[in-house]
């Protein structure tokens, strides 16, 4: 007897819901894995329940291993670095719900927890914000950088610009372009 065609849309019953997520979590990672055996591919994947249980794969080495590698091998440009952003992040709250209790994140509230239990768990938050942040403003600043050296190219295309003109017009005493907009240094950006 042949399977009917299913069609994809939100399983309302959910009990049917959590048997089907569980049935096609545990197909997906089998899939992965053959993949990664069969190819020599490395894998990672994340996958997070209705519930935010997490479930990752990474098939060679570690998932912070793969993640590394990704940002090694990704171009640098704005898109790229914006995906390394989400990605880190990803990889911070991964790392975060390992190292704690799972409980209270999914709303047990914090009678769940001992007091001990709570102030690691307010270490592990800082410790998130604090990487969250760093890898922001390395982002931040590679951006500036980038800015910095358009303005150099912009600069040196000006001066050949207004040489080219006082060599056919013979005219010297021409005003440079002044732009409107004053330029951001980087300790303005980092104050505010």
């Amino acid at each position: 007897m042949a399977r009917g065609k299913i069609q994809m849309k939100r399983i309302e019953n959910p009990v049917h819901r959590q048997v089907t997520f569980c049935k096609r979590r545990a197909g997906l990672l089998k899939k992965a894995k053959e993949l990664s055996v069969l190819c020599d591919a490395e894998i990672g994947i994340f996958i997070f329940s209705a519930h935010g249980k997490l479930y990752e794969l990474a098939t060679k080495g570690t998932m912070q291993g793969l993640i590394e590698k990704y940002m090694k091998s990704s171009c640098g440009s704005q898109d790229d670095e914006a995906k390394e952003a989400q990605l880190l992040v990803c990889y911070l709250a991964t790392s975060l719900l390992d190292q704690t209790s799972s409980q209270y994140m999914l709303g047990g509230g914090a009678g769940t927890m001992t007091l001990d239990e709570l102030h690691i768990f307010e270490k592990h938050l800082e410790i998130w914000i604090y990487n969250i942040r760093s890898a922001k403003m390395e982002i931040m600043f590679q951006e500036i950088q980038l800015l910095k050296n358009k303005e150099g190219i912009l600069k040196a295309a000006n001066n050949y610009l207004q040489e080219m003109i006082e060599e056919q017009t013979g005219i010297t005493n021409i005003a440079p372009m002044i732009t409107p907009y004053p330029l951001t240094t980087q300790n303005e950006i980092f104050q505010t």
